[in-house]
């Protein structure tokens, strides 16, 4: 209830900013509520002007149906600037819901990114947002006017007879009891309903991305079935939202009945009984019959804000995640590193109870080519996350120029690298774009030439439009081998003072990667390089090769020393190359 309360209050925070349009949008609701809950008045008064056969006051009859449509007039304009503004507030909010989202999403730590799926977080974002706006928006639009108009009604029939009104009154109850009991239910299901969206939007965005991994181990089946386990829960959770939700019609119909019959019953006897014109019965009972509709509209509110609220949650619960540790008021913006980079017993691991790097000591001089290997799992990546502080060390630290990177702005750190993964990413654009995304001022010439030296060049020139050809997200329409040499091409378009390069030859063909290795050679020239490998004929040249082993440092030395020393090193080098 806490959580529901603290979601509602975040709500109001966010309209809050637009506090004069939601006062605007009140006072034309209760413009229209008036103008409505006039018109009855209009229409008893024209009902008493017909007193009989050859008696019909039709001069009266006239003034009355020019004020009907006057009020008809002002009622129908004032409801179409009331929903024009409804419309933009709640599509404001929901634009700074949605930018706080994503914003908060790019501070967010890489643990969390890594933690979660990623068809999760897109749900929080676009789906869950999506319902929001369509629960706030017929709050909204049905609220503000279905509340005045039970408050107005209620008002006009204590105006025109209060005993008939308290009979009203009396029966109200048992409509608030309905609608609390039904808000109640419904919370709980369309919370479970959000979730499990999420959930099946993480498995079938999972599944999507490795359709080709799913089809070759013959996985089909099984994806299937945790697709259908999933479905099946979404379609349980869903019918009982629905189920909980579709009671509100009956219910409120029948309390709406109770409220229509005694006014019915008790404006009757007073009619009889000469307490009350027919005219002002007929009055009364159109009141009876506005004063239950708003139930029926706010029930139906109740219903789809309690969707709405479910999804805000969830949505609220990604903001309120613990952002990346802020940097220092005085961190230092690294303008040009001179690649000299220290680690001093460094100690990390992504787990409390699962240790991986300790006591972890490297001295790395400018323009030195370090080469790490080792087996998998021995904290080969976990280094490089650390150099670029994607993750920050649990104790011990890392200098960059003599500088401990925990006080330098993570932007300037990172620019003072260039990366290029195993994992390629590419972006939905031109090639051109990807090429550049490092450097977007960058010159059709240095474009051209980066691709050049990375031998993209050429399988560029063969696609349908060269540079400017648009290629689909993560480069779905180009061979591995390609999106690895455009990553490349990005590299060696920046050429930072300081160089990453995990595996990054290995999707590609062997007379390629000689090319590249040059090409590496070239860039390598005067920079800090790492170079983190599993084929060691890519590392011959480095100047120094640490072999890694469950978080530690094992063996140190060039390629020609670690051969001599006859340990790990060349126990790993000769499983490569030995003799069949």
């Amino acid at each position: 209830m806490n959580r529901y309360r603290s979601t509602i209050k975040r709500i109001l925070d966010y309209i809050g900013h637009y506090k004069w349009g939601v006062l605007l949008s009140l006072c034309l609701a209760a413009v229209t509520v008036v103008t409505t809950l006039y018109a009855p008045i209009l229409i008893g008064d024209g009902v008493d002007l017909i007193l009989g056969p050859g008696k019909v006051d039709f001069q009266g009859l006239l003034v009355v149906l020019k004020k009907m449509a006057a009020v008809i007039l002002i009622t129908a304009v004032a409801q179409w600037l009331m929903n024009h503004i409804n419309n933009k507030i709640t599509y404001r909010v929901v634009k700074d819901i949605r930018t706080k989202a994503f914003e908060h999403l790019e501070v967010l730590p890489l643990a969390y990114v890594d933690s979660h799926p990623s068809g999760d977080i897109i749900s929080r974002i676009i789906a869950d947002i999506d319902q929001f706006s369509e629960g706030l928006l017929m709050g909204f639009t049905q609220l503000f006017t279905g509340v005045l108009t039970i408050l107005g009604t209620l008002g006009f029939m204590f105006f025109v007879n209060g005993w008939i009104a308290l009979v009203v009154v009396c029966v109200t109850p048992v409509s608030l009891l309905v609608a609390g009991f039904i808000a109640r239910k419904t919370y709980v299901m369309f919370k479970h309903q959000s979730e499990t969206r999420g959930e099946l939007t993480g498995l079938i965005d999972e599944m999507l991305g490795n359709q080709k991994v799913v089809q070759a181990f013959g996985h089909e089946k099984e994806a299937q079935e945790s697709f259908e386990e999933i479905n099946e829960r979404l379609r349980r959770y869903s019918l009982q939202a629905t189920f909980f939700s579709s009671i509100t019609n009956p219910a409120t119909r029948f309390v709406n009945g109770l409220v229509y019959a005694s006014v019915g019953v008790a404006g009757a006897y007073a009619a009889v009984h000469g307490l009350l014109s027919v005219g002002k019965l007929s009055s009364f009972l159109s009141y009876a019959n506005q004063y239950t509709k708003p139930f029926n509209e706010i029930s139906g509110v109740v219903t789809e804000l309690q969707n709405a609220l479910a999804s805000a949650a969830r949505v609220f619960a990604l903001i309120d995640e613990e952002p990346l540790k802020p940097e220092d008021p005085d961190a230092v913006d690294l303008k040009e590193a001179d690649g000299n980079v220290d680690l001093e017993h460094v100690y990390f691991s992504y787990n409390p109870d699962v240790s991986l790097i300790e006591d972890f000591n490297l001295s790395v001089e400018p323009g030195q080519r370090i080469a790490i290997v080792g087996p998998t799992g021995c904290g080969k990546s976990t280094v490089i996350n650390l150099l670029m502080r994607f993750y920050d060390v649990k104790s011990g630290c890392i200098r960059v120029s003599g500088h401990d990177i925990r006080h330098m702005t993570r932007r300037s750190l990172r620019a003072g690298y260039g990366m290029v993964l195993q994992e390629t990413w590419l972006k939905s654009g031109t090639i051109r774009d990807n090429i550049a995304y490092g450097k977007p001022d960058a010159t059709e010439e240095e474009v051209i030439r980066a691709a050049k030296e990375a031998h993209a060049h050429s399988f560029i020139k063969r696609m349908p439009d060269g540079y400017d050809t648009v290629i689909t997200e993560d480069g779905g329409n180009l061979s591995q081998g390609q999106k690895q040499l455009l990553c490349i091409a990005r590299v060696m378009l920046c050429l930072p003072p300081m160089l990453i390069l995990d595996e990054a030859t290995s999707s590609i063909d062997t007379r390629t990667e000689i090319r590249i290795q040059k090409a590496f050679a070239k860039m390598m020239e005067g920079r800090t390089s790492f170079i983190v490998a599993h084929r060691l004929s890519t590392i011959k040249e480095a100047d120094v090769i640490l072999v890694m082993r469950d978080g530690h440092i094992i063996e140190q030395g060039s390629h020609e020393e670690l051969l001599e020393m006859g340990g790990f090193y060349a126990r790993l080098y000769n499983s490569q190359f030995a003799p069949a």
